[in-house]
């Protein structure tokens, strides 16, 4: 199946699990969807099920893999190859220390050998595309010389699809949110190595907060990729369909989005899932609207309780509705 990447929705630690994937779907039918980065270890050694399942309303979603032993990563491709994802994406980008102790994210960066083996060995796997994500750099390895010839070892793999969050990172001395603001954006770089490798794929990431910039960046870019922005205003993605995709498909109210999500939640409710773990990815869909402090403000108050049902949702909802009429 052809993927189009013209427009992604970023892995985000913690928020893009199964839940918040199910509720960006129902506002864009086309974006392509990421896990959270989900490590080897997880995978090869937990709950494997519990990690990789999704929704089929869900697809296509992408799952993001962090490891650095080929062969451990060659058997987790091997293992959610059976769960239907799109694609599957390696992780070269995020810094937190967490996962420099493991030895892989932004760190890789400084061994594109050892990047590159990790890679053959997930293509080798899978017949499924391996995509990765990296920054511009890392420390004091950020010149454009670096950045080009990592790429250009990389693609001798034969991945050609490459996810470029425009920062570099600094792997001491800030935090992970830190480094998803500190590190000043560069996207001139990033349409650098467009025009230096044409035959690649090459997504941009990091900072794009509505969809006039990404229609920006897609004149020079092949895809983009928004992040916090998208969870913070999920509506932002409202027009994704039709300005992007060129959809003839009615852009939804946030009402009917809210309605179709309440549906789910009953159903995922029935299953034992808290209401919390589901309605904490919903707090913004009102963002900017008259009562959509109160939506929030409820939800938050009152989803969080041991025995919160569907009425807690139907009550925000209200809150919202009565502000419009």
């Amino acid at each position: 199946m052809e993927i189009d990447r013209k427009f992604c929705i970023a892995p985000m630690m913690n928020w893009t699990d199964r839940f918040c994937r199910y509720f960006f779907r129902l506002i864009s039918q086309n974006a392509l969807l990421y896990t959270e980065m989900m490590s080897t270890g997880a995978i090869l050694y937990g709950d494997a099920t519990r990690h990789l399942k999704m929704h089929i309303d869900e697809h296509p979603v992408a799952l993001q893999l962090g490891g650095s032993v080929p062969s451990d990563l060659a058997r987790a491709c091997k293992i959610a190859s059976s769960y239907n994802y799109a694609e599957i994406n390696f992780n070269c980008g995020c810094p937190s220390s967490r996962v420099q102790n493991g030895q892989f994210g932004a760190a890789l960066m400084k061994d594109a050998s050892r990047t590159a083996d990790c890679l053959s060995a997930m293509l080798d796997a899978v017949e499924l595309p391996i995509t990765i994500k990296h920054r511009l750099g890392v420390d004091d390895l950020d010149s454009y010389d670096f950045l080009r010839d990592f790429i250009g070892s990389i693609s001798e793999t034969g991945c050609k699809v490459f996810i470029l969050h425009a920062r570099k990172a600094w792997l001491t001395g800030i935090s992970p949110k830190e480094n998803r603001e500190l590190p000043p954006l560069d996207y001139e770089r990033v349409y650098q190595v467009k025009n230096d490798f044409p035959h690649l794929s090459i997504i941009i990431n990091g900072g794009i907060a509505n969809i006039e910039e990404a229609s920006a960046h897609l004149r020079k870019t092949d895809g983009v990729m928004m992040g916090r922005a998208a969870y913070h205003n999920p509506y932002v993605l409202a027009g994704v369909d039709q300005l992007v995709f060129g959809s003839d498909r009615t852009i939804k109210t946030r009402e009917q989005i809210a309605d179709e999500f309440t549906q789910f939640v009953e159903e995922e409710l029935a299953n034992g899932v808290p209401l919390h773990a589901m309605t904490r990815h919903i707090l913004g869909l009102f963002h900017g609207m008259r009562n959509g402090k109160r939506f929030r403000r409820y939800l938050t108050e009152n989803a969080c309780n041991a025995n919160a049902q569907i009425g807690v949702l139907h009550e925000a909802i209200s809150r919202v509705r009565t502000a419009i009429y």
